[in-house]
Formats: C-alpha cells, sequence, structure tokens
C-alpha cells in the first residue's frame, strides 16, 4: 500500500564551478592547452569526496553565482545553488552508494565500487566506464579525458566519449601508493601524483613517461591543492605539515604546520588576500596568512567532525565547507581579523533519528530527535522550510564558551517528545525527554530553539539522582500542559508556560515499576499511564485522583493514545499488540504477528488504521474495523521511528543506522488497493527504501494483485428486503416533477420571438430595358398549427411496456425506461396515459400496479413517491370516476402508511440514542 517518496539527505559533498568558457581540446590523447588555468574542468578530488574548480586565473569567473555544490547521496547526487544553498536538480540513482564524485565543465563524474559513470545536465547517466577491478577512489576530470585510481593502485585514463581506456598504468603499493592526484595549471598533459609514502611524482599523461619525482618529506600526502601561483601547489600531509612547494625547481617556499591532525582540505583565496585554509579531523579551520607566513586565525567547531572538504568562491570572500557531521556551511569574510562567520548553511542529523513525529495539523513539518543530541525540523513541502532547533544544554551560555569539544553542559540525546501547536507563538510547545537524564527540556518551535524551562521533581532540584530518569512525555491538547513520567513511576505534571510544578499522580507514585508511557485525552478530561509492573491506569487529570486501573496480559513496551476517536494503543514485550477503547476501559482488538520488539506504532487520521514497526524489519497495518492485517512488507533496515500526515498523504519512517527520513505515499488516495485481509500463509516482500531521484513512470500493470484479490465491489440494487432502498438518480430527475408547470411558466418568454423577414442572397430581378426587382408574394395559405389525432395516437415504448407488464406482471422494464427519462419527457408520458391523451384505463391500471411493485420491494422509494404524486395531480378526476383505479389507489394507500410508520420508528430510534450519547459526552 504504501509508494515510496523522497527522504532526507546524507554526508559528503563535492564543489564544481561552472562557467560558459569552455576550454580548448586537446588534439590526440589526453592534453590541456594553456586555457587549462582559466577553465573550471580541472577539479580535484581529495580523499574526502571533495572536488573543487578553480576561476579564470586572476579575474573573477563570469557567473560567479552558478558554483554547485554535489552532495554525495545514496545513490544519487543532489547538487544545491549556492546563492541560496537550495537543491537545483536531483539525479537519477545509480544500483549502488556513490562512494567517490568529481566533474569538470560538462560532466559529473560518480563512481561506486569498480564502475565509473559520467552524468550530463546533472540527471541522466550518458557514460560508463568499467574496467577496474577493485573500488575507485580517486577521481580526476583531465580535458576530454577522466582519470581514476582503484584502491589496487592501478591508473587508468579513459576517453570521456568513447568510454575506451587512453592509458593504464599500475604501482607497486609498497613503493608508491597513490593518495592524492592533481592537474597543475599550465602543465600539458601533466598529472602530479602523491603517495602514502609521502613522495611525489609528476606524469606525462600523452607519452607515459615519469617526468620527475619528488622525494617529499617521509610523511602520507593527504592533499594535493593548486595556489593561484603557477608552479606553486599546497601539499597536506598526515603529520599536520602544510608544505607550499614550487613544483617547477623542486623547492620549498613555505611550511606550516597545525596541531589538531592530518591535513583533510586546503583551499585558498583568490580574491585578493593571501589566504589558505586548511582543515582538520576535529572540525577546526586553520587561516593561514601567506604574505607573513603565519597563523592568521582559527576557526573552531566549524563542524562537529571532521572536515571533508573545503573551497573559496573563485574571486569572492566566500568558503564553502562541508564535514562528516551532515552539513554544509558557507562562510563569509567580512568582518575585522580575518575569522569568518556562517551566511548561509544546510544541516541534517550527524547521527541516526531516534524519533520523530509530525508537527502541527497541515502535515508539512515532521520533528526529528538524532543521536547527535539535535532536534531539527524538516519540511515535506520545500527544502528551504527545514530549521534546526539546535542541541539541548544545561547552560547554554556556559557551552557556547567552553565549543562543542569541550561542552560538558550538553545534554544525552532526546528519547521521546511530544509537540502542540497551540499557544506555541505564546511560550513553548515541544517537551524532551533525554536519555537516562531526569530533567526535561521545553523547545520553542516559533524561535527555533531551546526553551526557557527545564522540568524535574522539586525533591531533585538540589542533587542529580542516581539510576532516575524521564521514560515517557505527553502534552494537552490546548499546549499548557505537560504530564511526564520517570523510570520510579512517579508521574508529575508541569505548567508549560510557567514551567512550575502542578501536581502529582498518586500519593507518592502513580506505578510501582517504571512509566512505560502517558497520555491524555483530547479534552483534558483523563490522563492514561502504563507502567512496567503490568497495569494501566485511569486518573482524572484535574483532581489527580484514580478512575480506573487494569490488568493487561502483558508487560507493555509503550502506549499511543488517537484523540479524536478515543482508542489507545500499547504495544507489549511479547512483541503483540491491543487496542484499547478509553470510554469503554475494555480490550477491542489484540494483533500479533511480529517477530521481533516493537518500535513505534501510529494511527491513520481517521483512527482506522494502526501502523506498527518491529526489529523483524517489517511494517505491518491493521484495520481496526475489521481486526486484520492489510498490508505488510519488508525493509532492508527496521524502522526505529514512524509517524502518519495528519492528512493521511504521507507515512515517514526513520531506520536504524540511517540519517535519513522516508516518506512512503498513501497508494489508496490515487489508486484502486485491495483492503481485504492478508491470509494466514502471506509471505511480506522486501521493498526498497525510497530515494532522492525521480521514478520512472513504470506500468503497474504487472505488479497490481491478481484478479480475484482486485474485482471491484459492485453494490446490489437492494442490500437486504426489510431496508427501505433510494435509487441512485440526481434530485434534478425526480424532485421537480410536480413543479413543472411553475418552471414552464416562469421560463415562458414575455413576448413571442419575432420571425426575421427572409430575403435571398441575390435578389431577382425581371430583364428588360429597365431591370427591376421581383416584389415578394403574399402567401395565401398558411401552415395549419392544429397537430392531427394521428400522430397521438402512436404508442410510445413506455406504452407498449406497461401494456407488456399487464400480461406478464413483470415491471422492471417499464420502470427501467421511466428512470432514464428526464422530467419533461416524464410527465408527457404520465400525461398521455389517460383515455383523451391516447391511453387506456388497463395502462393507468398497469402503471400504479408498478407502483405498488416498488413500494413492496421498498427500492427506488423517492422515485415511487415522485412519480406517484405526478399521476395523481395529473388524472385526479378520473382516478375518482373509475372503481377500479380507486380500488388499486387505496391499496397503495395502505402501503404507504405502513412504511411510513416503519420509518418513522426508526428515525426516533436513531435520534433517540444520538440525543443520550450527546448527552453522555457532555
Amino acid at each position: 500500500m504504501p509508494a515510496p517518496c523522497t527522504p532526507a539527505g546524507k554526508a559528503e559533498l563535492q564543489l564544481d564551478f561552472h562557467t560558459c568558457e569552455d576550454a580548448p581540446s586537446p588534439p590526440a590523447g589526453p592534453q590541456q592547452s594553456e586555457g587549462s588555468r582559466r577553465a573550471e574542468q580541472a577539479g580535484r578530488l581529495l580523499e574526502c569526496a571533495l572536488t573543487r574548480a578553480r576561476g579564470c586565473g586572476d579575474r573573477p569567473p563570469l557567473w560567479p553565482s552558478t558554483l554547485y555544490v554535489v552532495q554525495r547521496h545514496c545513490p544519487g547526487y543532489r547538487p544545491p545553488q549556492v546563492k541560496r544553498l537550495g537543491i537545483v536538480a536531483v539525479s537519477n540513482a545509480l544500483p549502488q552508494d556513490i562512494t567517490c564524485l568529481a566533474a569538470d565543465r560538462m560532466l559529473i563524474f560518480a563512481s561506486y565500487d569498480n564502475v565509473l559513470h559520467a552524468f550530463a545536465r546533472n540527471k541522466e547517466v550518458v557514460h560508463t566506464y568499467e574496467g577496474h577491478k577493485a573500488r575507485i577512489h580517486l577521481l580526476q576530470p583531465f580535458g576530454d579525458h577522466v582519470i581514476s585510481v582503484d584502491v589496487d593502485n592501478v591508473l587508468i585514463v579513459w576517453d570521456t566519449q568513447s568510454e575506451e581506456q587512453y592509458l593504464e598504468v599500475n604501482f607497486d603499493k609498497a613503493t608508491f601508493a597513490v593518495s592524492a592526484v592533481l592537474h597543475p595549471s599550465t602543465y600539458l598533459n601533466k598529472i602530479l601524483l602523491g603517495s602514502e609514502q609521502g613522495s611525489l611524482q609528476l606524469w606525462n599523461i600523452r607519452s607515459n613517461k615519469l617526468l620527475y619525482s619528488f622525494p617529499g618529506w617521509h610523511f602520507a600526502v593527504t592533499a594535493l591543492e593548486q595556489a593561484p601561483a603557477v608552479d606553486v601547489v599546497a601539499v597536506g600531509l598526515v603529520s599536520g605539515h602544510i608544505i607550499i612547494h614550487n613544483i617547477k625547481f623542486d623547492e620549498t617556499l613555505m611550511k606550516f604546520q597545525q596541531d589538531w591532525g592530518p591535513i583533510t582540505a586546503i583551499s585558498f583565496r583568490t580574491d585578493g588576500h593571501p589566504v589558505m585554509a586548511a582543515g582538520s579531523p576535529i572540525g577546526h579551520i586553520a587561516l593561514w596568512d601567506l604574505e607573513e607566513k603565519k597563523l592568521m586565525c582559527q576557526m573552531q567547531d566549524a563542524h562537529s567532525t571532521a572536515i571533508a572538504g573545503m573551497s573559496f568562491v573563485p574571486g569572492e570572500p566566500l568558503l564553502i565547507t562541508n564535514g562528516a557531521d551532515n552539513a554544509i556551511q558557507v562562510w563569509i569574510f567580512d568582518g575585522p581579523g580575518g575569522t569568518g562567520r556562517v551566511l548561509r548553511s544546510r544541516m541534517g542529523h550527524s547521527a541516526p533519528p531516534t524519533k520523530i513525529r509530525y508537527h502541527g495539523q497541515n502535515g508539512e513539518q515532521i520533528l526529528s530527535a538524532g543521536q547527535d543530541g539535535t532536534l531539527q525540523s524538516f519540511s515535506t513541502v520545500h527544502e528551504k522550510f527545514n530549521k534546526s532547533l539546535g542541541r539541548g544544554s544545561i547552560n547554554k551560555k556556559k557551552s557556547k564558551k567552553k565549543g562543542l569539544k569541550l561542552d560538558t553542559m550538553a545534554l544525552p540525546p532526546i528519547t521521546v517528545f511530544a509537540s502542540e501547536v497551540a499557544h506555541q507563538s505564546d511560550w513553548d510547545g515541544i517537551v524532551a525527554c533525554h536519555q537516562g537524564y531526569i530533567t526535561c527540556t521545553t523547545w520553542n518551535y516559533q524561535k527555533t530553539s531551546m526553551g526557557a524551562h527545564k522540568l524535574k521533581p522539586e525533591e531533585f532540584s538540589k542533587h542529580k539522582p542516581i539510576d532516575v530518569y524521564a521514560t515517557a512525555v505527553d502534552i494537552t491538547s490546548c499546549g499548557n500542559f505537560a504530564v511526564i513520567g520517570l523510570s520510579t513511576g512517579q508521574v508529575d505534571v508541569y505548567n508549560m508556560q510557567s514551567g512550575i510544578h502542578r501536581g502529582r499522580y498518586g500519593k507518592e507514585r502513580a506505578h510501582e515499576g517504571a512509566i512505560r508511557g502517558v497520555a491524555v485525552d483530547g479534552l483534558n478530561q483523563l490522563t492514561i499511564t502504563a507502567g512496567s509492573e503490568g497495569l494501566i491506569k485511569f486518573w482524572k487529570f484535574k483532581t489527580k485522583d484514580l478512575v480506573y486501573s487494569t490488568d493487561l496480559p502483558c508487560v507493555p513496551s509503550g502506549i499511543l493514545l488517537h484523540r479524536d476517536s478515543g482508542i489507545l494503543g500499547i504495544a507489549f514485550d511479547d512483541f503483540s499488540i491491543s487496542v484499547l477503547d478509553i470510554e469503554t476501559r475494555k480490550i477491542v482488538r489484540t494483533f500479533s504477528g511480529h517477530h521481533g520488539r516493537i518500535n513505534d506504532m501510529t494511527f491513520s487520521p481517521d483512527g482506522r488504521w494502526l501502523i506498527t514497526s518491529s526489529m523483524d524489519c517489517s511494517i505491518k497495518t491493521w484495520d481496526l474495523p475489521s481486526g486484520c492485517l492489510i498490508d505488510c512488507f519488508l525493509v532492508d533496515s527496521a524502522a526505529v521511528s514512524l509517524t502518519m500526515s495528519p492528512t493521511g498523504d504521507f507515512l515517514a519512517s526513520a531506520h536504524v543506522d540511517d540519517l535519513g527520513i522516508y516518506l512512503w505515499s498513501n497508494r489508496s488516495l490515487y489508486s484502486l488497493v485491495s483492503l481485504r485481509p492478508l491470509s494466514a500463509d502471506y509471505v511480506p516482500s522486501m521493498v526498497a527504501r525510497p530515494t532522492t531521484c525521480p521514478v520512472e513512470d513504470v506500468d503497474e500493470a504487472g505488479d497490481e494483485e491478481t484478479c480475484d484479490e482486485m474485482i471491484e465491489y459492485v453494490s446490489p440494487e437492494q442490500l437486504g428486503l426489510q431496508l427501505v432502498t433510494l435509487s441512485s438518480l440526481p434530485e434534478s430527475r425526480w424532485k421537480n416533477l410536480l413543479s413543472l408547470d411553475i418552471i414552464k411558466k416562469k421560463n415562458k418568454p414575455r413576448e413571442p420571438p419575432k420571425v426575421p423577414k427572409s430575403a435571398p442572397f441575390f435578389i431577382p430581378t425581371v430583364s428588360g430595358l429597365i431591370p427591376h426587382y421581383v416584389t415578394p408574394r403574399e402567401e395565401n395559405d398558411t401552415q395549419s398549427k392544429v397537430i392531427s389525432l394521428g400522430v397521438l395516437a402512436q404508442k410510445s415504448d413506455f406504452f407498449i411496456c406497461l401494456e407488456e407488464a399487464l400480461r406478464t406482471n413483470e415491471y422492471a422494464a417499464p420502470l427501467n425506461l421511466l428512470k432514464s427519462l428526464g422530467p419533461s419527457n416524464i410527465e408527457i408520458e404520465l400525461r398521455c396515459l389517460a383515455p383523451e391523451g391516447g391511453g387506456s384505463m388497463e395502462v393507468m391500471l398497469s402503471f400504479l400496479r408498478m407502483i405498488g411493485m416498488m413500494l413492496n420491494k421498498k427500492y427506488n422509494f423517492e422515485l415511487a413517491q415522485a412519480y406517484l404524486a405526478l399521476f395523481l395531480k395529473l388524472h385526479l378526476k378520473i382516478l375518482s370516476s373509475e372503481p377500479n383505479l380507486l380500488e388499486e389507489i387505496s391499496r397503495l394507500s395502505t402501503q404507504l402508511e405502513e412504511t411510513w410508520i416503519h420509518l418513522r420508528t426508526l428515525f426516533n430510534q436513531s435520534l433517540c440514542v444520538l440525543t443520550y450519547m450527546k448527552s453522555v459526552l457532555l
């Protein structure tokens, strides 16, 4: 039933600058002209899958706003535009995860395992290069060729158009293991290779010759970057050293060292400032002044993880960085001291999400809490509406001073949270529990930050308890109160506006065991709590008094309340699910079939479906009215959290060890889906998780269920003999039958239409010496407007059917014929049943018997009333003078009275039950 849609994104990226100038192609072989230093094809792949390209020499690029960031994704890539940092296009999917990226002026190269693909127009695969026997880990575009290096130390030069190998070079891993590749500017047909042994080699690709070997610095090369000056490159080492080296004279110009570990990325400013930026494995960025040869400033905690890649925008004071924390940031250097500030950013979770829930009733925002400790909001409409609410902290001011790495004030990851949109513009509308922590935090969605209150019991305000933590939380529909359950069995109520403690359920604690779930109904009348001792309790929300308590068949692992319908879903430790009605306080449904711990569950907006996910990697949909399983499928990674859109169009899921949030569309909204129960021996199929690539239109005829399962249900003409059934005709076909004369009078024109004098196109003339026009002749004979009786003497189809039915006593044919006519035609047919209209008394009797048949069978009830009313209106005088017709009319009158008495009794019973239910609820 669910159909794949789109998830959120992943980690690494590649930078590629596109210009309108095309570098000249080499005449033969992979050579590059001097225009290569002003063309954007000389991108370089770093070990973190980052590629950057340079602008047109010393002058700025023509379109600096068309810098693209290609983000590694599974299994496609997505290029966001840097000007707004929004997604420009989404590529088609590759069979496996992309491990390496590079780009030139026309194509984007992406590899997985040992296969290399070339994308055109940011979308479709146009070339495939196969020949490697090991995983590709380095890529370098090179004019009309592309260079790839695999982990077995094999370098292959490909012709991008013919997809043929131009050159293959094998290196010995023991003496020269290739770890970096660079095409130096203005060096025709030449590439510079860095090794894990620390040495460098300069090769001529066209002649396949080693031109020069640099001895190196006895440390592995991790990064190579072209400096703005010709013949000068920057070499990053695993020791943290950065060597500015002149490869023409083999001379070291400068040497820097940072204390944060290996160099992960290098970039140079090209807007007139001699500044070099270097990345580190701990997320810091160092800025070096090349004129004074010293450290200018440090940008600590630019990312919470290693800097995967960085690139200065050519000719602009903008630096684009990304890291393994699943974030892309644009830094602008416009302040004193040379340090940068964040101008734009896009980020997701750096660790897998633990809980997701839709926020609001429009189904456009999903709140997500991750293992990285952050709370974020993702939009299902457009990614520009995504926002991060930040990370929980005990003291935000101290956290900012200490930084991310030394932050001892950071709160653990959020495990459970609840949100409400009511009053969210006035005070905090989100409350969250943290892993192994007793304090619950409030969050403000409007301000996109952590709230002002930290909720915990007063007895623990001065000291931190051991092994006492919050386990469950809920917020009332009005947004005024938060209900928090603890591992000790206590359940407390707090005011969301002031953060003041407003009471506790039970004398000391609500349950003997840990609280497994809390819920508040939609009217703030009942609070429901579930404990690990196997009890579920109902409390008065206001007075905190216990109303009802019942034993559960097993220890509950979690509860979920559907407030609109008043049904409570309970998941148990024995992998079963029960549904409890909070009005009758009885279990109405029990489901079993999962073979692993139930991670999460969600209701459909109308409360008909309960969707559950389990550690057995299955997602099942249970139909509550029928109590049956109607859908089940498997995914390759277990879903840890589920949430259904309030509009019912999407199901969102988060999975184990996955950063993405996946959307599944509700197929029943736009196609015919069988909701019949699945058989006991049904084997669920494995369904691939959604991707961000556009899904091609596929003929799903072969994927549809069998004809026996997909037979469309056709409702019978009458469900039961005791039921009064109406016809399916629109009201316009029968409701105005008694008002046709009034309608005709209103639509009658005030004066008859005037016939225009007709004139021939060529006016006839009389020939002669003086031609003159022929005078129109007056017609003496006018056509009679009196219709002859012979026309009316012809019998209609309805008349013939009534005569036939009088002999056979089968009135289905005349009834179907009458139902196909419009109001005016019905009046004509009934008017012609009288003897003065060409009919007879026998036909009128047959019509009355047809009405009696309709009343006996109790179908087409409103048509029988309308047809009989019009018949009485037209032929009342004739009916009063004919004994046979009077007898039939009296019989119909008795039938009508009995039918109306039966209907009135049913109406009264229904109104009585409805009135009682309304009074009970209030």
